[in-house]
């Protein structure tokens, strides 16, 4: 197919690709992989269903990075459309976490059940009337998850720096902007893994920890998916691939980057200090 240029006008008509059908298996996989590995029938749909989604992000990232920088296919008017697409995708995110905070102040704020309701009497039973349940003891939330918000927001400060940086022409600033936040990122993940280790309640243990452990791990998931993303954009910088007018990849992983930075500023706030306020808590 002809380039963007020569066909007269500037919008990118993109070439027919494997990739979303791929994908889309590859996740399909991985969901019911997911099952079987919680109920302990298999790992290996897990582990091919995640191989696939790995296999779908390397080649379409290679084929989206070659539509920009070898065949000129995003032009102005074309990466406004990214940029859109990029916000649109991180406003869904958004409605992800409505979700989970939504599951866990419905828990929090009525731990008792709702009055006139059923429920009432099911939700007192599991959680003693009170919140934290009375069986639960809850992570001190000014040992590892502030640990972690300075992290985070240390990283968030990093990834600001490389942009200037690019935005300035500084390929080395760029670089070891990246480097460094690519690492704080790694090192989040390794205290949230330490922290889970630890837990003194598990996810299948009552409404404390199915609600913890899906707001916080949903959490850790774009954490890993953020890092891996910055992964990308080093390498592209050691290529040479952004220039200071030229480097929608990086900002649509800085974006995404600050958006988990925010995330973690609610869960923190709410469900590791909030929800602990009078409570003995784990340290």
């Amino acid at each position: 197919m002809a380039d963007t240029h020569a066909r007269g006008h500037s919008y990118h008509l993109v070439d027919p690709s494997p990739w979303p059908a791929v994908g889309a298996v590859g996740a399909l996989v991985t969901a019911f992989g997911l099952v079987f590995y919680m109920h302990d029938v298999t790992p290996w749909l897990l582990v091919i269903g995640s191989a696939i989604l790995v296999y779908t992000m390397i080649g379409w990232w290679r084929d989206v990075i070659d539509e920009g920088e070898h065949r000129g296919d995003h032009t102005p008017v074309v990466q406004i459309g990214l940029r859109y697409g990029m916000v649109l995708f991180i406003a869904s995110e958004v409605m992800f976490f409505v979700a989970w905070f939504w599951a866990f102040f419905d828990a929090s704020i009525y731990h008792g059940g709702v009055e006139n309701s059923m429920e009432m009497i099911g939700r007192a039973e599991h959680t003693g009337g009170q919140w934290p349940p009375v069986d639960v003891t809850p992570f001190d939330p000014w040992t590892l998850p502030f640990l972690n918000t300075i992290i985070l927001l240390t990283s968030g400060t990093t990834v600001t720096w490389a942009h200037h940086a690019l935005k300035a022409g500084d390929r080395r600033g760029l670089i070891l902007g990246l480097w460094l936040t690519i690492l704080l990122g790694a090192t989040f993940t390794g205290v949230q893994a330490y922290e889970y280790v630890h837990a003194t309640f598990t996810m299948d243990g009552g409404i404390y920890g199915s609600t913890f452990f899906m707001a916080t791990g949903f959490h850790g998931v774009h954490v890993l998916i953020g890092t891996c993303f910055l992964a990308v954009c080093l390498g592209r910088a050691y290529k040479g691939h952004f220039t200071p007018d030229h480097h929608f990849g990086f900002e649509a992983a800085a974006w995404y980057w600050h958006f988990v930075d925010v995330v973690w500023l609610f869960l923190f706030t709410f469900v590791y200090w909030w929800a602990t306020w009078g409570t003995t808590t784990f340290h």
